[in-house]
């Protein structure tokens, strides 16, 4: 069997390395095709290196664009690597433009497909990432979920049961293979943070950050916190672009106690979250991972397609109101923790299902 793994941001590479690891474990050929969806040469090669993943097979160089210009783009590309290299099946993780894209042209080349973390829904359509799970998994033939509510979300979607399997997580693959790796990292010594006595901070949703309302909100926000506890913020180049055009950079810059970072790399970035006191978010994925690691975390977002990581997890979901935000961070830092507990079948071997399903099944 050969198969074609799709990359097109950072998040999607944790997910692939572990997938790609156990394929060639089992003697299965495995081709990585990076679309360049989102690409920063010294992150990807940085992401590349620590996750231990080779050079990508292909690399398209989209680029970004509009959703409609960066899809047809993918779509075009992606078509002559079907053509070139006939792959057996085209596996596609997350819910990026590069998912829902290399999808649509395997369906229509007769390939099978398989989305690996299937059923997530927020239920809010106005995000471009809600569109692409729906689409990705009305077309796939393998849908491998997460956590119990992808499976009832794509039963009520009609997808019939054979096409579903619960497998774990494995974003949650990769930090258990990488743990140790990350707690040789000096990241929190150059900084000097004291673990359990800092905020770790992302932000990039376009809806809090693409608007002055939101980006306003963000940097009360982070003066509120900071004012009490020291902020770590590795800074999405979205959100300081935005900065930037709304004129608000000199205002971050002002704010004492906050340590603005470029990108970090994984090992670097697992570390920082570990032993954060808080995290402060709007990310999919570090909900899950602090999940994992029982790190408080408050998610900025009126929802969450990952509702285990509430129900079950150390997350919260709390709209971007300042005073509120830093009165739970207070209360957080302060040992108000949710008794947490790390989901069914996130145990760092969903990858070795993943790949035993498919064996079984094609």
């Amino acid at each position: 069997m050969k198969v074609i793994n799709v990359v097109g941001a950072r998040p999607n590479f944790m997910k692939v390395a572990p997938l790609h690891r156990a394929f060639q474990e089992v003697g299965i050929e495995s081709l990585i095709v990076h679309t360049g969806q989102h690409y920063d040469e010294k992150m990807s090669d940085i992401f590349f290196t620590q996750l231990e993943m080779p050079e990508p097979d292909v690399y398209l160089g989209v680029g970004s664009a509009s959703h409609a210009e960066q899809t047809a783009r993918i779509m075009t590309a992606f078509e002559t690597v079907i053509e070139d290299e006939t792959p057996d099946l085209v596996l596609v993780v997350g819910d990026v433009n590069s998912t829902v894209a290399c999808s649509l042209v395997a369906t229509k080349m007769n390939l099978p497909v398989a989305h690996v973390e299937a059923g997530l829904r927020s239920g809010d359509r106005r995000m471009p990432e809600e569109i692409n799970r729906i689409v990705t998994d009305s077309i796939a033939d393998f849908l491998f979920v997460t956590e119990e509510s992808g499976v009832e979300n794509l039963k009520q979607e009609g997808v019939p049961d054979e096409k579903v399997a619960f497998v774990g997580n494995v974003m949650i693959d990769a930090l258990v293979s990488f743990r140790k790796k990350a707690a040789k990292t000096h990241i929190l010594e150059e900084l000097g943070l004291d673990p359990g006595t800092y905020v770790a901070m992302t932000m990039h949703r376009p809806s809090n950050v693409d608007n002055r309302e939101g980006l306003g909100a963000l940097l009360s926000t982070i003066e509120r916190v900071a004012a009490s506890h020291p902020v770590v913020f590795p800074m999405h180049p979205r959100t300081a672009n935005r900065f930037k055009q709304f004129g608000l950079a000199d205002d971050v810059k002002k704010i004492a106690n906050l340590t603005v970072l470029e990108p970090l790399g994984y090992l670097e970035f697992l570390r920082l979250m570990e032993h954060a006191g808080t995290v402060v978010t709007d990310s999919g994925g570090i909900q899950e991972e602090t999940t994992f690691l029982q790190v408080p975390c408050l998610t900025l977002r009126e929802n969450t397609e990952r509702p285990i990581t509430i129900e079950q997890g150390t997350n919260e979901l709390m709209p971007l109101d300042p005073e509120a935000v830093a009165a739970r961070v207070d209360e957080l830092m302060g040992g108000s923790l949710k008794d947490g507990h790390i989901p069914p079948l996130w145990d760092g071997n969903a990858s070795k299902r993943i790949i035993q399903y498919l064996t079984q099944h094609m």
